[in-house]
């Protein structure tokens, strides 16, 4: 096995331009969703068990937001003002449309009472433009547990990405 300090300077530079390669080429492929989307956070991951049966935790959801209307029984990603991290619930109640702004109140599957709990301090209701992240439009069952894991064990991250680091400086063309 050669080191870093045993590898030629283009060697080394081939193989930092290759990882900044791949970091750039995932960059641009979730910019690309967004656009396409039309939504800031296209892909997922489902952090509690307040949707099952419909949707485990570990699930990664994929979200479309070009369809301005959003029906009862739809099931919708949102923020909360002043809150990071994004909700997985059902569209049980809209008010308005058209003209005026469409309102929203959602409920999770799995849990006794609405979300009005869970929204910002005086808000009654989703305000469908500004607190909507998209409707789910799919799902892939477990795949983003690796996710929960990540940010559950931060020191798990550190290793993955130096494990990953290292295996692209002594990777040999």
């Amino acid at each position: 096995m050669v080191g870093v300090a045993g590898m030629q300077p283009r060697q080394l530079l081939a193989q930092v331009l290759n990882f900044a390669l791949i970091l750039s080429t995932a960059f641009m492929m979730w910019k690309g969703l967004s656009v396409a989307a039309d939504s800031p956070s296209p892909i997922v991951v489902v952090l509690s068990g307040s949707m099952e049966p419909a949707f485990q935790r570990g699930d990664i959801l994929f979200l479309w937001n070009r369809s301005p209307e959003t029906q009862i029984g739809e099931i919708v990603v949102y923020n909360v003002k002043g809150k990071d991290i994004p909700i997985v619930h059902r569209v049980v109640r809209r008010f308005g449309g058209g003209e005026k702004a469409l309102k929203l109140l959602t409920k999770g599957d799995n849990n006794l009472a609405d979300d009005t709990e869970l929204y910002a301090r005086g808000q009654d209701y989703l305000n469908r433009e500004e607190d909507v992240i998209g409707s789910v439009f799919g799902y892939i069952p477990f795949v983003g547990y690796v996710t929960i894991l990540l940010s559950e064990h931060p020191w798990l991250k550190t290793v993955i990405l130096g494990m990953m680091g290292v295996m692209v400086v002594f990777q040999r063309e």
